[in-house]
């Protein structure tokens, strides 16, 4: 869907309807949060599925991902929303970006706080479950190593 709204995004741009435009930006901003959002939810399961491999039952865990998958996501929409909903909009109509003709997030602070932040806080996230996970894989095998040596001898 993100790849879909970003590509029609210069085409419904072209029809100057800023309700349009603005719908278009917060659905391009949504869904490129959503693509955050899961990818952040994967490390978390690559970390349950090799780190945590045993007794790691969890509830509904499905639903639960998915709740935190679109939710989170909808919830810094909502608040970009209710804060000032002019933060979305076509770029072409400021003086700063005359030529531009996509509908984006028009405001710095706004783009760096819920997409430049969000990315990093999810960033540091993946790294964190990625060197733990290379962590358990590697004291597994230098135990697995350890016993091979240990039943040789």
């Amino acid at each position: 869907l993100l790849n879909i709204v970003f590509l029609t995004n210069s085409w419904l741009t072209s029809f100057n309807q800023p309700g349009l435009c603005i719908t278009v930006a917060m659905l391009l901003h949504y869904f490129l949060l959503a693509a955050f959002t899961w990818m952040c939810l994967e490390s978390v399961h690559f970390y349950l599925a090799l780190v945590k491999v045993f007794n790691v039952y969890v509830p509904k865990y499905i639903l639960k991902c998915c709740i935190a998958g679109w939710g989170i996501p909808a919830i810094v929409i909502i608040l970009v929303l209710l804060i000032n909903k002019d933060f979305y909009g076509n770029g072409s109509l400021s003086k700063s970006h005359p030529y531009s003709n996509f509908c984006w997030i028009q405001d710095n602070t706004v783009f760096y706080v819920s997409v430049v932040a969000y990315f990093f806080l999810i960033f540091l996230m993946n790294t964190a479950m990625f060197i733990t996970v290379l962590l358990q894989v590697h004291s597994v095998k230098t135990r697995t190593q350890n016993t091979s040596r240990f039943w040789k001898q």
